[in-house]
């Protein structure tokens, strides 16, 4: 964490100096702003938590509640996400709070009385190790809070703004504000009564049943719901011994469980089978009683029993998959005339099972993705036409994962009896693990997501796929530690530059890309205002193949060593060494002549390159941030950039 750059910090060094917007921010919704947020769910918070980092950009997220969730429906923390809390600065500690998973227990009917259940197998949750990060089990009130935390620290001092319900939006495309959103107040003395403000651009976040979705005449398309599944979260005494351990339970009687244990050490969670649902049913499994639940578990659980002593929360709910076919308002006839204006998030664009644990992760990355490419237009440092990329990145992404729950889903409801092969459902777990783990992401090539013509070079940071960190030493402080862990939710684009053989200082291929990174004006850096950090929107880092100890720090270029602050103080911490234990260029497959790694602020591969590549380096940052163009926009729109 870097701090004191700006003079001494004696308080909590998470907090950073008030910029911008966020300098007599106002306390009530104003009536223009550049994105307005609706919905405070994950990718709605994400979303707001990512673009509290642009001081320039006036951001407002609304919720319709009166304050904050109390208590979420979703839970389960893939290792993806785990990485983007990380980036956020709060890994670490919802890691202490969360029930973490290692491993996950089949059960299934006892072969000589099928009234029973047995243990019939284990698989190991991350067989493969493709994160360092663990998969985790937490309310998704604590991670909403956890973003809240991270904005209300921001530049910004963003909050969201409870009480407030989005009604309609109308895209006129006209002036500087060119979407007109209708809010009706929920609570407070306005209570009834409606509110019209403007935006340069809205994002919805609000759900199923969102009404953003409908305002842009997006319509939810798939299956319609067959199969449904009692939820419960409850405390309770029982002799099942695996109650502290997800399970995947199958009965002789018909019926199956997904057990997944909850944080704190007491609370766990049932998706009860519940069975097919009538074509005419109309609902009315839904009215499935809290009794009947826990007496279908039971039943399933035989020979164990659940005794319940109290119910944090429980639901009805019928799977069903349906999909968008685009995440923004800009008609398929309408493509490439005009950029789009509002998007669609999360649960609004993609619905699904909940049992593989993808909703909010999922959703997070859509957040995630939106909320840095509308800060960079919305700062001036990259045309409106990035904002294409959105719906044609995530569609896809959406598209296979409700792929991959019709196939788990199905599999959770089939009956023992029914499976070819009794060890499938075990095997599809341990097979298919990196995926819902959020790790099979690949965007495809595009203005931000280069052709693979040098993939040879650095084999195990596939382009398009996320960044996957590993271990190296630091330089100045000796300090082991995760490259990618370094790399902040602040909006910018990460260049990694790994060494050839040659010793930092010597002639070459680095000190060759460091001049040209430091002072042509075809370099990325050139864009940068000059009343900014030289490192405010590209971090540039070296990792040289010889240990910390064979290291001159003085001997490395200044481009890895940039000045920042106002006593242009000279930071140390982007220069690092192999870890001689764990190489990483051995772990990744980095090529011995060095090559030029470029990550997205999203944590994507973007781009690899050999290190005297710098034509195609410049090539690729100057559709995306032209000095020329980025200094013409900003003295158009007035733009001042506070650094912090």
């Amino acid at each position: 964490m870097q701090f004191h750059h700006h003079g001494y910090v004696s308080g909590d060094p998470r907090v950073e100096p008030v910029a911008g917007v966020g300098i007599d921010r106002p306390a009530d919704l104003p009536d223009e702003v550049d994105v307005l947020i609706v919905g405070s769910g994950p990718a709605g918070m994400l979303a707001a938590a990512q673009l509290s980092q642009f001081p320039d950009v006036t951001t407002r997220i609304i919720e319709r509640r009166p304050g904050r969730l109390a208590i979420g429906q979703a839970d389960g923390i893939q290792a993806r996400s785990v990485e983007t809390f990380q980036a956020f600065g709060f890994a670490e500690r919802i890691t202490a709070e969360a029930y973490r998973i290692t491993e996950m227990a089949f059960w299934k009917p006892d072969p000589a009385d099928h009234s029973r259940i047995v243990r019939a197998a284990r698989a190991v949750d991350d067989p493969a190790g493709i994160s360092e990060f663990p998969h985790l089990i937490v309310n998704q009130a604590r991670v909403l809070d956890y973003f809240a935390e991270f904005m209300a620290n921001s530049p910004t001092r963003m909050t969201p703004d409870y009480g407030y319900e989005f009604h309609s939006l109308e895209v006129t495309g006209a002036g500087e504000y060119p979407v007109t959103v209708t809010l009706l107040h929920t609570s407070g003395p306005n209570e009834g009564h409606t509110r019209t403000i403007r935006a340069k651009y809205v994002v919805g976040a609000d759900g199923a049943r969102s009404r953003v979705r409908e305002s842009i005449g997006c319509h939810l398309a798939g299956d319609q719901a067959n199969h449904a599944w009692g939820v419960m979260d409850v405390l309770a005494v029982t002799d099942f011994p695996d109650i502290r351990t997800k399970c995947a339970i199958q009965s002789g009687s018909g019926g199956s469980i997904l057990l997944i244990p909850r944080e704190g050490g007491h609370l766990f969670r049932m998706y009860v089978d519940l069975g097919e649902v009538a074509a005419d049913d109309h609902g009315a499994v839904r009215k499935t009683t809290i009794e009947q639940i826990i007496q279908k578990a039971n039943d399933i659980l035989h020979p164990y029993t659940l005794d319940v002593r109290n119910v944090a929360w429980h639901s009805v709910y019928e799977v069903g998959h349906r999909l968008t076919d685009r995440f923004d308002d800009v008609l398929p006839e309408e493509r490439g005339t005009r950029t789009p204006r509002v998007f669609i998030t999360g649960d609004a664009c993609h619905t699904h099972s909940a049992k593989a644990g993808q909703g909010m992760n999922v959703s997070m990355q859509d957040g995630f993705n939106i909320g840095w490419k509308l800060g960079h237009v919305l700062e001036g440092r990259s045309p409106e036409s990035l904002l294409d990329t959105y719906s044609a990145e995530r569609q896809v992404v959406a598209k296979n994962l409700i792929d991959f729950d019709k196939q788990w889903s199905s599999l959770m409801a089939k009956k023992p009896e029914e499976f070819e092969d009794p060890t499938e459902l075990e095997n599809f777990y341990t097979s298919t693990a990196e995926f819902p783990a959020g790790f099979m992401t690949q965007y495809a090539p595009s203005v931000l997501v280069a052709e693979p013509q040098h993939q040879g070079l650095a084999t195990g940071f596939p382009i398009g796929k996320r960044f996957k960190s590993a271990p190296v030493l630091r330089v100045c402080d000796t300090n082991p530690m995760h490259l990618g862990h370094h790399a902040k939710a602040d909006g910018r684009w990460r260049i990694y530059v790994f060494a050839d053989s040659a010793k930092a200082g010597a002639p070459g291929a680095v000190a060759d890309l460091a001049e040209w990174i430091a002072n042509s004006p075809d370099s990325p850096l050139a864009a940068t205002p000059s009343n900014l950090d030289r490192d405010a929107w590209f971090d540039v880092k070296v990792i040289y193949q010889q240990d910390h100890t064979n290291v001159d720090i003085n001997a490395v270029p200044a481009a890895f060593k940039p000045t920042v602050g106002p006593f242009k103080l000279t930071y140390l911490e982007k220069v690092f060494g192999a870890d001689p234990a764990n190489d990483i260029f051995e772990l990744r497959g980095l090529s011995r002549d060095g090559v030029v790694v470029v990550v997205r602020p999203d944590q994507y591969v973007a781009n690899v390159l050999p290190l005297t590549a710098t034509a195609e380096l410049g090539s690729f940052f100057a559709p995306l941030h032209s000095a020329r163009r980025i200094e013409a926009a900003r003295a158009n729109k007035g733009l001042v950039s506070n650094q912090a």
